[in-house]
């Protein structure tokens, strides 16, 4: 029987903040102090979160909902729409598992419990994922050679 838990990182967690930012540089190459320095700020007054999940108490996953994004860098017309469900990372030996699709459902139903209505996020390699967890496509965009689909989650 596997053990399935959830929890909020929070900003004095260094060593799962620590994890993470290994994680997102070697997946993204986002830098170390970037993800660590961005972790320790969110905060759930803001509608920001990050989560972890664990399996037999082992972390296997991470995501996190932001109100920015670097895509709204890129396209500012995309401020709009706050809340984004971003960097959701699987480790490579749990991938094909299920366990993406749960950590988003877990930070869809965090949202809601938080009082949102609606949540965004962009992909231009999971559009099926999210298109099974019934996030509707908002709009295109090719970015950098690559064909990015932004989708909204009504809560």
């Amino acid at each position: 029987m596997t053990d399935i838990k959830y929890q909020i990182i929070r900003p004095d967690d260094n060593k799962n903040i620590e994890l993470i930012a290994d994680w997102y540089l070697s997946e993204w190459n986002i830098p170390l102090q970037a993800t660590i320095s961005k972790t320790k700020k969110l905060s759930e007054g803001n509608f920001e979160f990050q989560v972890l999940m664990t399996l037999d108490n082992k972390p296997i996953a991470t995501g996190g909902l932001y109100n920015h994004v670097r895509l709204l860098d890129k396209e500012p017309g995309l401020k709009m729409y706050l809340h984004w469900l971003a960097l959701v990372y699987t480790t490579p030996e749990n991938r094909g598992r299920g366990f993406g699709a749960l950590i988003c459902r877990h930070i869809q139903n965090h949202s809601k419990d938080l009082g949102l209505k609606n949540i965004y996020l962009f992909t231009h390699t999971a559009e099926s994922l999210y298109k099974r967890l019934e996030w509707q496509q908002l709009e295109r965009l090719a970015l950098g050679g690559k064909d990015i689909v932004v989708m909204k989650k009504e809560l």
